[in-house]
């Protein structure tokens, strides 16, 4: 039960605070070593990125676990509270908000969307920007906020740090370039494996909060991505707003051909952006409601 209160004001600490600028981030600490690591050791092989994941992991695990155990011998209230300010730090979905929202109201979107995305962003016009933004937003919402809850609510503390370790390896090594391929390949699978439950949780959350009636419809697109888990999103969330996401995009000169997701409008608008964006309230209120349905259950079991 500690867990869920945890997760519970963890989220409302993010959702009202976002970010604390004036602490170094602990994902920022994570890249690091992950740096510090590839800058010693790096070697292009799957063994090489094998040993980076095993050391990371480790040394995180380690961490994590003797902060969880610390806080443990303290009073329950200290606890959860040192706890949830901790495992706040570890969501992002105020950032990731703040970030999207952020393309809607600049005088220059390309360079907001240029910091969010790793596609190419200067031929872009509107209509891309817009769906760019969108697809952050749903792919996101997995791993930015879904997952980080869903790890956090089954094993407390060190699960939420250990899971972003994992979603940060991905982000900093999970590349199918000359570089990375193989050394950022073992990195690639368990973040796939991580993200495997809580991808599939966010596109049925995105369905049902969208009022859809086969909210597992998103699935027949969903497989299409090359990535396991993150057009289950994308996909949800397109079929939401009545438009298709995806299609040929341009990363680092080279035009990759990709798949639509959804089924509607191609041409994607202002409005759709702000559509996306606006069932945060709902999904602040899920969660809510989830978190105490959960407390509840466990008063009444004990």
């Amino acid at each position: 039960m500690t867990n869920i209160l945890i997760a519970l004001f963890a989220y409302f600490i993010d959702r009202v605070f976002g970010e604390f600028r004036f602490i170094k981030h602990p994902i920022i600490i994570i890249g690091e070593i992950i740096t510090y690591f590839e800058e010693k050791f790096y070697k292009n092989s799957i063994l090489g990125g094998l040993l980076l994941v095993l050391f990371v992991l480790s040394l995180v695990s380690f961490i994590s676990i003797s902060i969880y155990l610390y806080l443990g011998e303290m009073p329950d209230a200290v606890n959860i509270v040192i706890s949830s300010l901790i495992a706040s730090m570890f969501l992002a979905h105020k950032m990731l908000y703040d970030s999207v929202k952020e393309v809607l109201v600049s005088p220059n979107k390309r360079e907001v969307i240029s910091m969010l995305v790793s596609r190419d962003t200067e031929g872009m016009n509107e209509s891309d920007i817009y769906k760019a933004s969108i697809e952050t937003y749903a792919e996101n919402l997995s791993d930015g906020v879904i997952a980080p809850l869903f790890y956090l609510t089954l094993f407390g503390l060190p699960g939420i740090i250990i899971y972003k370790a994992i979603n940060t390896m991905d982000s900093m090594v999970g590349y199918r370039n000359q570089r990375y391929e193989n050394y950022g390949k073992a990195a690639a699978i368990l973040d796939d494996i991580a993200n495997y439950i809580p991808a599939r949780l966010t596109a049925i959350l995105i369905m049902t909060l969208f009022k859809q009636k086969d909210v597992f419809s998103f699935y027949k697109d969903g497989k299409k991505h090359d990535s396991p888990n993150a057009g289950h999103p994308i996909t949800a969330m397109a079929l939401g707003l009545g438009i298709s996401l995806g299609g040929d995009t341009y990363y680092f000169g080279e035009l990759k051909k990709k798949p639509y997701f959804g089924i509607g409008r191609k041409e994607i608008e202002e409005e759709d952006v702000r559509k996306a964006l606006s069932i945060r309230s709902k999904i602040d209120a899920t969660v809510a409601i989830s978190l105490l349905t959960l407390t509840f259950v466990f008063i009444k079991l004990l």
